[in-house]
């Protein structure tokens, strides 16, 4: 397992390498968090950081901050190595995105049993990629797609960070939840695989009842995640998946499907997929039509608002709008 260790003392770079290295960790080193965020671009496969918090340039705090507004394949795993105690400084880190903290002067056991705990975390990913397999696979009956599912991920992951930023979401939209939403937005259409072909890959329109066939894949996913959360009871992931699948074809009107439900009714990973999805649809080629720019999908948007979408979220959207296209044309 590979190992940053970020700090300004030479000597603690240097003990701390050498206990790693005696340990079996692939170590790299850094001596200020710029440098620690250089090294993580460098090297995508380190995800276990023990950082200090003091140090010039950029201190531990800033540096996990950075890393946490990182689009990065994967999480990292991050300790800040510290001789502060009190209670606040660990609500500052926490709040900054830390997930342990190893005391100065440490000892070989506390650290080391540190390291090994954020492995355990880390090696959950693997349910991750599970998911992300499973969504890739209702997908993959639908060629004309591409790289949708990666695309929505990221755009909500942008649209989530300018949210947290909005008093009214305070508490609500965290690293925690932007996380969960990266995490289960590629379920969103999972319920396709229960649509017939003949529908689901109807290059022109549906007719009314070819459609309401269609809306099903809604409630298809619903069932099968309600099955799930039934066996595993507050699983988060679990529940934000079955409100992503469920609710993403709702409309802030209560014109929307399967339910029919209204503004706050329709719950907030819904009514932020919505526009992430919408605007992937509106920017992409299909059989059937020619891909829209930037600018026009901005304007179908708009128009949306109070309607379609979320006007918080629309807002959220066009304040984040080059980072849409960005992400557009990373996973082209």
């Amino acid at each position: 397992m590979q190992v940053l260790i970020v700090d300004d003392s030479r000597v603690i770079l240097i003990a701390l390498k050498k206990l790693l290295s005696d340990n079996g960790y692939e170590v790299t080193t850094a001596e200020n968090g710029q440098e620690g965020l250089e090294a993580l671009e460098n090297n995508p496969a380190c995800r276990l950081v023990i950082s200090d918090w003091e140090m010039p340039i950029m201190s531990g705090i800033e540096f996990c901050k950075a890393v946490r507004a990182q689009d990065g394949p994967g999480y990292v795993y991050f300790i800040l190595l510290t001789s502060r105690q009190e209670v606040e400084n660990i609500e500052e880190g926490m709040a900054a995105g830390a997930d342990d903290f190893i005391s100065k002067p440490y000892n070989i056991g506390s650290v080391l049993a540190r390291l090994r705990a954020g492995e355990r975390i880390l090696a959950l990913e693997t349910r991750d990629v599970a998911i992300f397999a499973l969504a890739k696979l209702a997908e993959s009956r639908d060629n004309d797609t591409g790289a949708h599912l990666e695309r929505v991920q990221y755009y909500c992951k942008a649209l989530c960070q300018r949210l947290a930023t909005q008093e009214k979401f305070q508490g609500v939209v965290d690293h925690e939840y932007a996380r969960l939403i990266f995490q289960t937005s590629p379920l969103h259409d999972i319920g396709k695989v229960g649509i017939p072909d003949a529908i689901l890959l109807k290059p022109g329109r549906f007719t009314p009842e070819e459609f309401e066939i269609m809306k099903s894949h809604t409630t298809i996913a619903a069932d099968t995640l309600n099955a799930a959360l039934a066996k595993f009871p507050g699983v988060a992931f679990l529940k934000m998946a079955k409100e992503i699948a469920e609710s993403h074809h709702e409309k802030v009107d209560g014109s929307g499907y399967p339910y029919g439900l209204k503004g706050d009714e329709i719950p907030l990973c819904g009514r932020i997929i919505a526009v992430a999805d919408v605007y992937d649809a509106l920017v992409s080629p299909r059989v059937y039509k020619p891909p829209m720019t930037h600018e026009e999908a901005c304007q179908i948007i708009e128009e949306g608002r109070g309607k379609h979408f979320d006007p918080d979220i629309v807002d959220a959207f066009h304040a984040v709008g080059e980072r849409f296209i960005e992400i557009r044309k990373r996973f082209q």
